[in-house]
């Protein structure tokens, strides 16, 4: 028997940070989690910021109380990761101190103008169908409004971190980030794993100074080892290495073992995401890049829904008080007593249909969420089936753009997130595309994956495939009901993918009412 290693890693989302002790047979030995309260302050309508050390002081408290729950276990620790939210960004002086608050992903607000393009650029991105995405993308960015609305802000910025990169600073003094991490509205050449050279076409969109761009590591390589301030914040052994890993979605896909492109791995989180493995440079979207994989040479097509199983947080905040109520008086997630009645609703919710797009993305601009079909027979739970139904109805859209994009065909469906907890959110999956959902051993699998990618750059396993052979166990396995699924594709077929379309006028015209 292969002896057991151990790894410590730091999972930063959205609603919660988590430190968890991972061997390298895929066992989570141990887990502390700390609930960010609140998740971010919004001082102006549509912003989204955080303290930049809320996070790193919710690592540091669940790193100290896990050390207290397993100290037997502590002192075999042998390397750190760090997974985190993407495209949350952090500037900094020179001695890493951030200058203002990070800007969350869910952050709205826009920069003015259009990117500093020479005519021809701007021709050739006409030409192409690209250049309203490049403005949009332009306005989009961070680091754009605050060169524009804190200009003194941007002028001190010394380095222009996303989360991860912050994180591995104040754990070992450096400023530097996985490539596999970066994702966010940021100059990266994901073909050459690194920034855009000056020159690139489509630098110009997000123009941020190479010298405040941090260094780049591939993924399980070392950042750093832990300082002895991080040692005494985490209760850590100083000199421990901290490696490389990638963003959390990055993580999830290796941690549900998605190595290969008939693979695809779904991910139930806060923002819901369909997403693979693919071994060339392929879009999912025209003009919208993949993401750098984990594994060498390799790229992640990935289509998102901003406000995934986040709507489910709504809905119980909104309509469940009752559930809500009755889970904490049984001492069990309100989810649970929802999920539970799923199985009142049949497929399709008697003809309910909720289309997701709260927030809008690049290719739906205008985007807002909908829900059509309401009758006298309709109860608040078919609005909650609705919901988990209209989530993964955009998912298959997604899936199927990318199917059509390489040619390929997806096999089976590995789930991920909180939201793949739920037998009965497996099996509609299944149902609706009507394929296996497999679900793996925990469904902690950023967490996994992180450690997973460790143990690859320790020299454990020697590549990914073999690290998902020891880490990444089958434990269900829900085969569709085609029968159902014939339900599903007709209403997909004949209405959802008709919705945004229709609707689409409509919420333009709402967006220049309200903006």
């Amino acid at each position: 028997m292969k002896q057991e290693h151990i790894v410590l890693t730091f999972d930063v989302g959205t609603q919660s940070s988590r430190a968890m002790l991972i061997n390298s047979r895929g066992d989570i030995l141990a887990k502390a989690q700390e609930t960010h309260e609140p998740p971010y302050d919004s001082p102006e309508p549509g912003f989204a910021e955080q303290r930049a050390d809320f996070y790193y002081e919710h690592i540091c408290r669940a790193s100290l109380e896990l050390k207290k729950s397993c100290a037997r276990l502590w002192g075999q620790i042998e390397a750190v990761t760090v997974t985190t939210i993407r495209d949350t960004t952090v500037c900094v002086d020179e001695n890493g101190s951030p200058l203002r608050p990070a800007i969350v992903w869910l952050d709205k607000r826009r920069a003015e103008g259009r990117p500093a393009m020479s005519q021809m650029t701007r021709l050739m991105l006409k030409a192409v169908g690209m250049e309203e995405t490049a403005n949009l993308q332009f306005c989009k960015s961070h680091c754009n409004w605050i060169m524009q609305n804190e200009p003194d802000i941007w002028k001190r910025t010394y380095k222009y971190l996303l989360l991860s990169g912050y994180l591995t600073f104040k754990l070992t003094g450096n400023m530097a980030d996985a490539a596999a991490s970066l994702v966010g509205h940021l100059p990266v050449d994901a073909q050459n794993r690194s920034w855009q050279r000056k020159g690139a076409l489509t630098r110009p969109v997000f123009d941020i100074p190479e010298g405040k761009l941090c260094d780049i590591k591939e993924s399980g390589r070392q950042l750093g080892t832990i300082t002895e301030q991080a040692a005494r914040d985490t209760g850590l052994g100083t000199g421990l290495p901290v490696l490389a890993t990638g963003s959390d979605k990055a993580c999830e896909i290796l941690g549900l073992g998605c190595v290969t492109k008939e693979k695809a791995a779904v991910g139930f989180g806060t923002t819901a995401t369909v997403t693979y493995t693919m071994d060339r440079y392929v879009e999912p979207e025209r003009f919208i890049p993949p993401y750098i994989s984990i594994i060498p040479g390799c790229f992640t097509p990935e289509i998102e829904i901003y406000r995934g199983y986040w709507l489910i947080s709504w809905f119980k905040k909104e309509f469940a008080q009752k559930e809500v109520k009755q889970a904490a008086e049984l001492k069990i997630p309100a989810e649970e007593l929802l999920n539970e009645r799923l199985k009142e609703i049949p497929a399709g919710c008697d003809g309910l249909l909720f289309q997701p797009y709260f927030t809008p993305n690049v290719t739906m601009p205008a985007a807002r969420g909908a829900i059509i079909g309401f009758s006298d027979q309709h109860t608040r739970i078919h609005i909650y089936r609705a919901i988990v139904e209209g989530i993964n109805f955009a998912l298959m859209d997604g899936m199927r753009l990318m199917e059509r994009r390489t040619g390929h065909t997806f096999k089976e469906i590995r789930l991920g997130g909180g939201g793949s907890r739920s037998d009965e959110i497996c099996r509609i999956t299944a149902d609706m595309f009507g394929i296996p959902v497999i679900r793996t051993q925990t469904y902690e699998v950023t967490g996994v994956g992180s450690a997973m990618t460790a143990y690859v750059g320790m020299g454990v396993f020697k590549d990914y495939e073999e690290a998902v052979c020891s880490m990444v166990h089958v434990k269900d396995v829900f085969e569709p009901d085609m029968k159902q699924h014939e339900i599903y594709e007709e209403l997909y077929e004949n209405v959802f993918r008709n919705i945004y379309g229709r609707l689409s006028p409509l919420y333009t015209k709402l967006n220049e009412i309200y903006r």
